[in-house]
């Protein structure tokens, strides 16, 4: 590991900051008091649930040399002559921090940022996939994993951008494995949590802005405004030599607000309207979808495993990013054949059952709607559709997801989905209100059933010869939150559960990934 003079660090900052003490050697940024080993500089700033500053006494304890933080000295329990460094913003100086410890990774690499509501990590995928088939060296850093070379790390139980300090450590093994080329997925609350402050992007790509994460920025324009930090941050990186792209998708009802955000070059997609990409004879197989892809320099045939229209958008989005690189269209469309599929997307559950069995992370209500017209292109038996909406989280969105439900799908199982702390009976109640707008009857064509495993199977048990079971919102998640505990969860598990239950493989296979728990958990029971 590299070491610094704390001076040298700060001279990355590029905002005022007040420091006192001395100028120790520092040998890890943190911002984990547990992490802390000799040598540390420990950063805190106040959080969403904790305020860091009260950890600074462990810090010290734990052989931490010198701090920075939010507070004035004076307020906080510092050693007289304690190196201590004032700032306004806690996370957006510790990016900076990490990035100049790793000696700013991200200049040295092509980077890909994308972000939107929906298909983020999908069109990551993508562009990783288009960026090998051209024989690049590449990384990406999804809310999945992160992939250098042959190293792939989980990147956390919920769906988020990876913290600053893990970002640059990312980046620079990427750098360090002599990578050229890396995609990062941005979400709101990473952009505005500054986790990927300090990442000199080249090209940024927008899928959509839908109803999401309100919880946390208060309004839709704060959301959308978060999103456009990404494109804000295009023309302040580091120049490397390639035109600072945006590429925007012309169907969103945000495009002139993003179209406005400075670039070097801007490219559009769309399905249905002129833009600089588009399709044309788009065909829905059983197995694949097959379109024509036209772009700026040519057009070509393109063939995809994934399905569903919103996927097709996707492609563009990742297209795009190829031709803002100059890449091939043979070098697109090989690396949008190669992807065979996205974990916990539309990806299918096969235990030689008579219909068809679905995860998806759809827990939108656009995503929901997406997922269930892609559904029923994929069968022309019922559609059953298992999902719930989280505790903690968007609050309106819940009966918008049971008004979708209630139009397309033909059965509805409500469940859980991380209630947290909330009231599991009032979650499922919102959704049922949405449900029930659409004209549809409790134990007739929906059903709540609070434990998500169980759900799950009563779909399974529903299913006829030729239809298909859907559970949405979970994906690839590797845990379910209640009261304030995650439990480990893998819906595809429990999927394949169920259906080895109903043909007979196995019995009482669920359980070890059900929450049975039958004791208060704060804030409802299950």
């Amino acid at each position: 590991m590299p070491s610094y003079r704390l001076s040298a660090l700060l001279n990355a900052l590029p905002f005022p900051y007040r420091h006192t003490g001395g100028d120790p050697e520092i040998r890890e940024v943190v911002t984990d008091s547990r992490q802390v080993r000799p040598g540390a500089l420990f950063v805190a700033y106040r959080g969403l649930q904790h305020d860091k500053h009260a950890f600074i006494p462990d810090a010290l304890a734990r052989g931490a040399v010198a701090v920075v933080g939010e507070r004035p000295r004076e307020d906080l329990p510092l050693p007289e002559g304690a190196p201590y460094v004032e700032v306004h913003n806690g996370r957006e100086a510790l990016a900076w921090l990490c990035a100049a410890f790793r000696d700013f990774p991200a200049r040295r690499l092509i980077l890909i940022g994308v972000t939107g509501t929906d298909g983020k990590t999908t069109t990551v995928n993508l562009i990783h996939s288009i960026l090998t088939a051209a024989g690049l060296q590449a990384g990406m850093i999804s809310t999945v994993s992160a992939v250098i070379g042959d190293r792939v790390y989980d990147t956390g139980f919920h769906t988020t951008t990876p913290e600053a300090p893990d970002v640059q450590r990312y980046l620079a093994e990427m750098v360090e494995a002599g990578l050229t080329h890396a995609v990062l997925e941005t979400t709101s609350e990473g952009l505005a949590q500054h986790r990927v402050t300090a990442c000199d992007f080249d090209i940024a790509v927008l899928t959509n802005i839908t109803h999401e994460h309100l919880y946390f920025h208060g309004t839709w324009e704060n959301y959308r405004a978060a999103k456009a930090r990404l494109f804000e941050m295009l023309k302040a990186s580091v120049d490397k030599g390639l035109p600072k792209t945006a590429v925007l998708n012309a169907e969103d009802p945000s495009f002139d607000y993003f179209r406005r955000i400075p670039a070097d070059r801007y490219l559009s997609y769309a399905l249905r309207q002129p833009a600089d990409l588009t399709i044309e004879d788009l065909r829905f197989e059983p197995d694949h979808t097959r379109f024509r892809l036209r772009t700026p320099v040519g057009s070509i045939t393109v063939e995809t495993a994934l399905v569903g229209e919103y996927n097709v958008a996707n492609i563009l989005a990742a297209a795009g990013a190829g031709i803002a690189l100059g890449l091939p269209l043979e070098a697109i469309a090989e690396g949008v054949r190669r992807l065979r599929g996205v974990p916990g997307r539309m990806e299918r559950i096969d235990e030689g059952q008579d219909f068809l069995a679905i995860v998806d992370f759809a827990h939108t209500p656009n995503a929901l709607e997406q997922a269930l017209r892609a559904a029923r292109r994929m069968t022309s038996g019922r559609v059953i559709v298992v999902f719930g909406s989280a505790g903690l989280r968007d609050v309106q969105k819940r009966g918008m997801m049971g008004h979708v439900a209630g139009r397309l799908a033909d059965l509805i199982v409500i469940t859980a989905e991380d209630p947290r702390t909330e009231d599991l009976e009032a979650i499922l109640e919102a959704i049922a209100e949405g449900v029930r707008a659409e004209g549809r009857v409790e134990g007739v064509d929906f059903w709540r059933i609070p434990d998500r495993a169980e759900a799950i199977r009563f779909a399974v048990e529903l299913a006829r010869p030729g239809d298909l079971v859907i559970a949405c919102g979970k994906g690839h998640e590797a845990s379910m939150c209640y009261g304030t505990v995650e439990y480990p969860w893998d819906e595809r598990e429990v999927m394949r559960a169920a259906l080895r239950e109903r043909l007979g493989k196995g019995h009482d296979l669920i359980r070890p990934w059900c929450y049975l728990r039958k004791t208060k958990e704060p804030g409802g029971s299950i």
